[in-house]
């Protein structure tokens, strides 16, 4: 429709042609109203009855809701409509009827529960609250993107079906590639570490990974959207630098391009931005100590274990806000993290968490080829499984620091969202492959 106008863009005496779908409509006896919808926003249709033709108003007012439509006619001021203005209709054309039974209310006056919300995601995106979501994940995306210009990134597309997995065999879905086993890559990690190796230097990839994890939980997908960092001749200090840089790019963006995805949700723009104190950097040593002296864990942590779900809450209401944890047990983190020279228990590793759930792993890379195998023998891997990756090591590494982190759980934790499958047009978990 070359000649439409969007809702927001209606006009006082403007004749126009608008389309979108049937929100609402409002019969009071000898008038009636058509609220149309679009992507901008609300318009209404004024429909008096003695004043038009009667099969142009039964048209207008049968049409079932969430019905496509468009209408054209002449904008007129009317201070008691919705934006200050209405459309008297000349012409309405449905251009395809909705049935009358809905599997959701994309109005929102009647609660879904999100398994129905996601067997009819289409409709669910109807409501500004879902298309609020989207939009300020669009928009953060953007920003990271931005960012990573800013400091000199490339960025980088790859594989993501391949002959072994980064992390081994586990968690790996396997596919029949030309008759060979081959499998959806679990992350961009070794990949992205060999282009810091050619003269890019420093990389970042946004696109998905695959884990085949058992993990049924509110914020676990078995597919989800990676967004990747890597650079040649940096320490795991500067990366977090970069890291943080990437999250306060997002929150900034979406407080300034989002006010109105954010009113809809229930946030106040002006105060939505994260706070100008840099993230705590905690050692792995300090955070078990603290997260054992809030006195919220049923159970004490002692060196070597991971930070389970009751510790990564206590510390985050402790510091309420964004954290690094560092310099963790070497046999926790993957044997691509470079362990301290003097101290080979201790790993360059560090994560970044939220007081919800865990955002970002990264960490400093073992560039030495030596040492490299090593890492890959003691964690029970074959080096030779893995010779496009380790061969690479042989001809000019260089030191390098990297991270990763989802953009769904990005989403979820800046929303408090309650479940991680409102952040994914399309959820893939245990359970759902369709639609």
């Amino acid at each position: 429709m070359q000649d439409r106008t969007y809702a927001a863009d209606v006009l006082a005496g403007e004749s126009v042609t608008i389309a979108g779908w049937a929100h609402e409509i409002r019969d009071l006896g000898g008038i009636a109203f058509l609220i149309l919808r679009d992507t901008t926003g609300r318009i209404q249709v004024k429909f008096a009855k003695d004043e038009l033709p009667d099969d142009l108003v039964e048209t207008g007012t049968g049409v079932t809701r969430e019905s496509v439509v468009s209408v054209v006619g002449e904008a007129e001021a009317e201070e008691r409509a919705p934006t200050g203005v209405e459309v008297v209709p000349e012409e309405v054309d449905v251009l395809a009827p909705a049935e009358p039974e809905l599997p959701l209310d994309p109005s929102g006056k009647v609660d879904a529960e999100l398994p129905t919300r996601l067997d009819n995601r289409t409709l669910d995106l109807r409501s500004a609250e879902t298309k609020a979501i989207f939009s300020i994940r669009a928009e953060a995306l953007r920003a990271v993107r931005e960012y990573f210009r800013e400091v000199g990134c490339t960025e980088i597309t790859t594989p993501k079906i391949v002959a072994t997995g980064t992390e081994g065999g586990t968690e790996l879905f396997p596919i029949t590639y030309f008759g060979r086993e081959a499998f959806m890559n679990q992350s961009p990690q070794l990949f992205k570490q060999l282009m810091v190796a050619s003269g890019l230097e420093r990389v970042c990839e946004i696109g998905p990974i695959f884990r085949a994890e058992e993990h049924n939980t509110p914020r676990h997908l078995n597919e989800a959207t990676s967004i990747d960092f890597e650079s040649a001749f940096i320490t795991h200090h500067e990366a977090m630098d970069v890291c943080e840089g990437t999250l306060r790019a997002a929150y900034d963006a979406v407080a300034t391009n989002c006010e109105a995805e954010l009113d809809v949700l229930g946030y106040d723009p002006a105060e939505f931005a994260l706070a100008d104190d840099a993230f705590p950097r905690l050692t792995y040593e300090e955070a078990i100590e603290r997260a054992n002296a809030t006195g919220e864990l049923t159970e004490q942590l002692t060196w070597g274990d991971d930070l389970t779900t009751e510790a990564e809450h206590a510390l985050g209401n402790a510091i309420d806000g964004h954290y690094f944890v560092t310099d963790w047990p070497s046999e926790i983190k993957p044997f691509y993290i470079q362990d301290y020279a003097e101290d080979p228990d201790v790993s360059k590793g560090f994560d970044l968490m939220h007081p919800r759930m865990e955002l970002v792993s990264g960490g400093q890379r073992e560039h030495r080829y030596e040492q490299l195998v090593e890492g890959f023998e003691q964690q029970g891997l074959d080096p030779e499984a893995f010779d496009y990756y380790t061969r690479m090591f042989r001809y000019g590494m260089p030191p390098h620091a990297g991270w990763a982190y989802g953009a769904e759980r990005l989403v979820t934790s800046m929303l408090d969202l309650p479940n991680i499958r409102e952040a994914v047009l399309f959820p893939r978990d245990k359970q759902r492959l369709s639609p």
